[in-house]
């Protein structure tokens, strides 16, 4: 065990964590994380529901049915992360040693500059701080101070802004933000008792550039689609950060001897979901938005995963209530099949009792949308081993799994879904008490990556995933969604796409 200094104690403390706590991380970093067991991907008829065209329907009436009853919806976007990395290839061409478009990336951005939703805002920052437009600094051979106007301070900021404060889309009336777009989203399938709840997570430094957008256009979209909006924001708790660790695991300190502690990772943000206040919580990343032309599908597949989501609760709500009352032998049946079946959990070796089923019942359960597997980066859909034996539904990042063993890197590599992180989430029990959030995570779960911090190597622990590790406790239940409804800005270039023009 590391010796902590009292100056250590006392800084650990202002944070709101534990010396336990950090002692733990430390742990984490010598031991490293166990690769999870997997049972197979997931496939459709294996773990994934595909609604046809009347179930689809059916879905949609049930979550317009459950809005009507007026439950709480919330829509939560996590939205802290910088667009620093979007703009990676532009920022290179920057402070490459060559002044004209050179690479592929570089070549297409200023072909089709026009296109860009901040191309007018860029092009007013160009002609005050150099005197002339983009279309004449072009011609001039200055494609530099364009791509500088656009990442810099003194220009637009965009290397620095988060992504939801980027122009992204143009409109008759005006580009919009993809925080506008989660608004109007909002009002679109999340709005009942005619408000809509919207909550976004920032980072400290952008919070009152948020909230001062949000008072700029909430009120027009309210006007607009005849409904209140009622948004409200939370940051990332200090409590949630990890201490960082030399490549030989002790605590990496600063120049002043203080400990250095980084971000937790979006799992951090369960504390946040946590406080969030509601029966059923739509939870999507903020850079998957599309121009309103395209918004019907979006809207169509989130009110049929939703109308998924509490048609399943509603009958493990009414199975709950006969645990209560003492089911018979025939029921005790029915609830077995639809703990195997619906919510596709297999006991292993369990005994399969009422205690076992209430256990498997009255968790916090959410229906994730994926799509077909088209090559983009990042998690998929498994059946996985749990902690206690079982086997359920997870959604599992790259990292997780043993890249040695061949049998699993076969089913990750041929895994037919992808999780585009379109998550519909049911939070309280059969007795409408909140669930507590935390007590389902899977601790045994996180990612251990290599940082630097002024030219030093250093180890950086990631608390379990949001929609991984941290909900891994929860009832999971996965419908295949068109690929039409997954659009990620990764890259500046991704908004030249057809689907974000």
């Amino acid at each position: 065990m590391i010796m902590l200094t009292q100056q250590d104690l006392k800084q650990i403390a202002q944070r709101g964590i534990s010396e336990e706590q950090i002692n733990t991380q430390l742990k984490q970093f010598e031991t490293g994380f166990p690769f999870l067991k997997l049972e197979a991907a997931a496939a459709v008829g294996r773990g994934i529901v595909a609604p046809n065209e009347a179930e689809r329907r059916q879905y949609v009436d049930a979550w317009q049915q459950y809005k009507a009853e007026g439950h709480r919806v919330v829509k939560f976007v996590p939205a802290s992360g910088a667009a620093s990395r979007m703009f990676k290839n532009m920022f290179a061409f920057v402070d490459a040693d060559y002044d004209v478009p050179t690479t592929d990336f570089e070549k297409k951005y200023f072909a089709e500059i026009e296109k860009f939703a901040f191309y007018d805002a860029l092009d007013a920052v160009c002609q005050r701080n150099e005197g002339k437009g983009i279309k004449a600094l072009i011609s001039e051979g200055k494609y530099k101070a364009v791509a500088a106007n656009m990442l810099k301070a003194e220009g637009l900021n965009y290397g620095q802004l988060p992504k939801g404060m980027l122009l992204f889309h143009k409109y008759d009336e005006g580009a919009r933000t993809p925080m506008e777009e989660h608004l109007v989203e909002g009002a679109l399938y999340a709005a009942s008792n005619g408000e809509a709840h919207v909550h976004f997570t920032v980072s400290h430094e952008h919070m009152g550039f948020f909230k001062q957008k949000v008072a700029e256009k909430a009120d027009g979209f309210a006007k607009k689609y005849g409904i209140k909006y009622d948004i409200s924001f939370s940051e990332q708790k200090p409590s949630t950060d990890t201490v960082a660790a030399n490549p030989d695991n002790t605590p990496f300190r600063e120049a002043d001897g203080s400990l250095l502690f980084r971000p937790g990772g979006h799992g951090a943000l369960i504390e946040n979901l946590n406080e969030i206040d509601a029966d059923v919580i739509f939870i999507k990343n903020i850079d998957n938005v599309v121009p309103d032309r395209l918004k019907p599908e979006t809207t169509e597949w989130k009110q049929v995963i939703a109308g998924v989501l509490v048609t399943l609760q509603q009958k493990a709500f009414g199975y709950l209530r006969l645990l209560d009352e003492g089911a018979t032998d025939e029921q005790l049946k029915e609830i077995v099949q639809f703990v195997e079946q619906c919510l596709c959990t297999d006991p292993k070796g369990s005994k399969v009792d009422a205690d076992y089923l209430r256990r498997k019942l009255n968790r916090p359960m959410r229906v994730c949308g994926v799509v077909k597997n088209v090559g983009e980066p990042g998690g998929g859909p498994f059946l996985t081993y749990n902690q206690d034996g079982t086997v359920s539904l997870q959604i599992l990042e790259s990292s997780q799994i043993d890249t040695n063993n061949a049998e699993y890197m076969k089913m990750f590599t041929q895994g037919t879904h992808f999780n585009p992180v379109d998550l519909v989430c049911a939070v309280r029990d059969y007795k409408g008490q909140p669930f507590n959030l935390p007590e389902f995570v899977d601790k045994t779960t996180g990612f251990i990556s290599s940082k630097s911090k002024g030219g030093k190597e250093l180890k950086a622990l990631e608390l379990p995933g949001l929609w991984n590790g941290a909900m891994s406790d929860w009832s999971t239940v996965f419908v295949e969604v068109p690929l039409g409804t997954f659009n990620p800005v990764k890259t500046v270039n991704d908004l030249l796409r057809e689907q974000h023009q």
